[in-house]
């Protein structure tokens, strides 16, 4: 790897901080195309602020970049000021980031780069540091390409791929981190390259699907696919039908094709005004698929949960762009609370824990608590031969997963109800505690979580290239490898 990594000052940070910081800050306010933000501006707490409105980042400044230069010049400036850099575009999963303290960091906002450039052709995009689903999606649709988004249309592309990234067609295409073919980044150093399988291997295994370590990532090139129509939607039941229908559904999991990328969810939804009536104020138990597949053939698969009865079924064809609101997420920032675990199995003695502790007599304070079916198309070997398949680079640090099933819980952190939610996710947590699959998921986790319990047995080859591009630690993300 040709790599130029910083050598660490010899003086010690705490004896030059305080008069280069501010320094180096003032500037590199001078330098930006964008803008910097510190606690004296008007607009700092908006700059700082998280995606999840209870997350209290408190860095020593905000750098809003406005072009990949500005990246470079950032990083730059912190090295000068003995400063690191945390980068973050919408601000998704920032609680454990936040938790390790920020006062010696710049946080480095990338969200207003948005661009996204469609290659039809070559059946590609290139997306800019801060684009979000919505973005990629919309541009790709008219060319009848679909990419592997996530559930929501505001997630940001780069965080969401380099963390894996499960799509509504994870069953068939794997992760989306898989699906990168090329990025350009600004290491350490402030040196911009971009890399691929050829060029800068190691740390092209390391973004994908290893977090945000090792480089600050300005644009990422990855495949797109024909995907035409699919059928999906939602089967809701009564919440007191919790363990029967999702008994039903693992069963059903067990039973249909790669094509076909499902859900099982418990929905305790908040009286609010912006919500259909149907949903506002409700619990459900629900089943959420995306089936790549004709009608026909989708209501074959179907037949089974529909036999449960659903109180309201909307299923339905539909463009793969649509499948964005497929998941219900909240249209925007929210104060939150919550958490994920991987699950080796989900035995019947799994859903009968799950329903105890969310079901209707559990006095649940979440708002959503899923199970995701992963399945067999996105475990390593699998991955692997799909990468051979379709003509894709090698997999990256995160080439599948080694479980089953995934978990995740939400609920909304309004006032009086932080015990709530605290009781609520150690209770179902503790309750499927005996199926926890041995590693986790990066995006899913919400809360500090050591590094082995990610990453496993290739944490040591993703430590060797944090060591080799960043040897100082100038970088931060919200799930550091060292």
């Amino acid at each position: 790897m040709n790599t130029h990594a910083s050598t660490p000052s010899a003086a010690p940070a705490t004896e030059r901080a305080p008069l280069s910081q501010t320094a180096a800050l003032a500037r590199l306010a001078t330098e930006l195309d964008g803008r910097l933000v510190t606690p004296a501006d008007d607009g700092w707490d908006l700059a700082r602020a998280a995606w999840n409105l209870v997350v209290d980042q408190r860095p020593a400044a905000v750098v809003i970049a406005a072009s990949a230069a500005d990246v470079a010049r950032t990083i730059d400036a912190a090295r000068v000021a003995g400063l690191a850099v945390a980068p973050q575009a919408t601000g998704h999963n920032a609680g454990p980031l936040a938790d390790g303290g920020l006062e010696d960091v710049i946080l480095l906002r990338t969200h207003e780069l948005r661009g996204v450039e469609i290659d039809a052709d070559a059946r590609v995009a290139r997306v800019e540091a801060g684009a979000q689903w919505g973005d990629v999606v919309a541009a790709a649709a008219p060319h009848g390409l679909t990419a592997l988004a996530g559930s929501s249309h505001d997630v940001g592309v780069v965080g969401y791929t380099l963390g894996g990234g499960l799509s509504w067609l994870a069953r068939s295409h794997g992760i989306a981190a898989n699906h990168v073919i090329a990025a350009e980044v600004v290491t350490a150093d402030g040196r911009a390259r971009r890399i691929d399988a050829e060029h800068d291997e190691e740390l092209f295994w390391a973004i994908r699907g290893g977090g945000g370590d090792f480089a600050v990532v300005t644009a990422l090139e990855f495949r797109l696919y024909p995907v035409g129509d699919v059928v999906a939607g939602t089967l809701f039941f009564p919440l007191e039908r919790t363990e029967e229908v999702l008994q039903a559904w693992r069963e059903w999991t067990q039973t249909v094709p790669d094509s076909v990328t499902s859900l099982g969810r418990v929905l305790r939804v908040p009286p609010l005004p912006e919500l259909p009536p149907f949903l506002s104020g409700k619990s459900f138990v629900a089943i959420e698929a995306a089936i790549q597949d004709t009608p026909e053939r989708a209501d074959e698969l179907l037949a089974p949960l529909r036999a449960l009865g659903p109180e309201l079924d909307s299923m339905h064809p539909q463009p793969t762009a649509e499948l964005l609101q497929l998941h219900m997420d909240p249209p925007g920032p929210v104060p939150g609370f919550g958490d994920g675990m991987a699950l080796s199995e989900l035995s019947p003695e799994t859903v009968r824990a799950f329903a105890r502790a969310t079901g209707p007599e559990s006095e649940c304070a979440l708002v959503s608590v899923e199970i995701r079916h992963l399945g067999g198309m996105v475990r390593p070997a699998a991955a692997k031969r799909q990468a051979a398949s379709r003509g894709l680079p090698f997999p990256g640090a995160t080439v599948g997963f080694d479980a089953a099933y995934a978990v995740y819980a939400v609920g909304i952190a309004a006032p009086g109800l932080g015990e709530r939610l605290t009781t609520s996710l150690g209770r179902l947590f503790s309750l499927i505690e005996p199926w926890r699959a041995e590693l986790g998921y990066l995006n899913f986790a919400e809360r500090v979580v050591d590094a082995e319990r990610l990453f496993g047995d290739r944490l040591r080859r993703l430590r060797a290239v944090k060591q080799e591009v960043d040897p100082a630690g100038r970088l931060r993300s919200n799930h550091p490898v060292r």
